[in-house]
């Protein structure tokens, strides 16, 4: 079972889409508790920072527990920021912290927010990204970005480089919508599901 958080910033119509196409359906857990028998998890988000700490106390508990049982976890644009120790956005607000670093606005010097379609660099091996060729386009709408880390596996550049996807054993984040992004993103969904079922 992958399940879908629902915080009250998430687009979750359009990511349940996303992975109904790639073959997955979602359920979307009432209580944290619900958790417990997830093979997956993901957070979605769009909007700002602060309304992550919605994901504060038992959520948060929830999750790590999730992932202590070996169960992974896929945040999307917001969720992804959302796994750094914070960001210069909402800076009292603190991140999950499972990857180290920062989210921190992109420099002014293009247009912000950074909204349309923008190329990935990948950096190397990836299973989110299998299948998905260096340069692939992808949609993108955020204000802040995060730190390019050892977790980085794929960059894109607005004027400057930042993090567009990350991805350890157990967790992976798209900085952009793969439920927006055509064939790539629901190709990169699928391999999120298929990581999950290869897990049980």
């Amino acid at each position: 079972m992958i399940a879908l958080i629902d915080y009250g910033a998430g687009n979750l119509t359009s990511v349940r889409k996303g992975f109904a196409a790639a073959g997955a359906d979602l359920f979307t857990p009432a209580a944290p508790a619900d958790l417990f028998d997830a093979r997956g998890v993901v957070v979605p988000g769009v909007g700002h920072f602060a309304a992550t700490a919605a994901l504060d106390g038992a959520w948060r508990d929830a999750i790590t527990e999730a992932l202590q049982r070996g169960a992974l976890l896929f945040g999307i644009c917001l969720g992804l920021q959302w796994l750094y120790e914070g960001s210069d956005e909402a800076p009292s607000v603190p991140g999950l912290g499972v990857i180290h670093g920062r989210c921190r606005r992109l420099p002014p010097v293009l247009k912000v927010p950074h909204v349309g379609w923008n190329a990935l660099e990948i950096r190397g091996a990836s299973r989110l990204l299998a299948g998905v060729p260096d340069g692939t386009q992808t949609y993108f709408t955020h204000s802040y970005a995060a730190d390019i880390t050892t977790e980085t596996v794929a960059t894109t550049t607005h004027a400057a480089p930042f993090a567009s996807v990350v991805e350890t054993a157990q967790v992976f984040g798209a900085q952009f919508h793969p439920e927006k992004s055509g064939d790539c993103g629901i190709r990169m969904l699928r391999n999120f599901v298929s990581i999950c079922s290869r897990s049980d």
